[in-house]
């Protein structure tokens, strides 16, 4: 009875496998750098410095928040955090918010990725009381 239950679940989990795409990508993910969070409280993009994102290299990140109706979003909070849902693990360093460089552009600090692959980036925003997530992936060569 053990040994046929483990062979249904190693099944069922080979096929939620195949169903997510190739290699456990989800299909249809959505890589675009401008994202409406989660509740639709903001919107936010960023840009990657240098533009190409790169890999086993700390960067920076400018993020630019704005309201829902477009308008800059000043003095906001950004947690940041990002893993590799494949792999079960998170960034090798501690990316942060570093400086509010006016306009609703906020400069993060400390970026690195250390293989290529699927990323998931979640920035926590919190302005004028309100808190959102936006989350952005990110498909890295390699």
């Amino acid at each position: 009875m053990r040994h046929t239950l483990s062979l249904a679940l190693l099944a069922l989990a080979a096929g939620c496998m195949q169903v997510a795409g190739a290699g456990g990508v989800p299909a249809g993910l959505d890589y675009a750098i401008v994202r409406v969070s989660e509740q639709g409280a903001y919107r936010v993009s960023y840009r990657s410095d240098p533009a190409t994102v790169p890999i086993n290299r700390m960067h920076s990140w400018t993020l630019h928040i704005e309201t829902a109706d477009g308008r800059p979003v000043t003095g906001a909070a950004v947690k940041v955090d990002g893993d590799m849902p494949q792999h079960r693990h998170g960034l090798p360093t501690r990316p942060r918010l570093t400086r509010d460089l006016g306009n609703g552009d906020y400069l993060v600090e400390g970026m690195k990725f250390q293989m290529g692959g699927w990323w998931a980036m979640d920035f926590t925003v919190t302005a004028g009381g309100r808190t959102d997530v936006a989350r952005f992936n990110l498909m890295l060569p390699g």
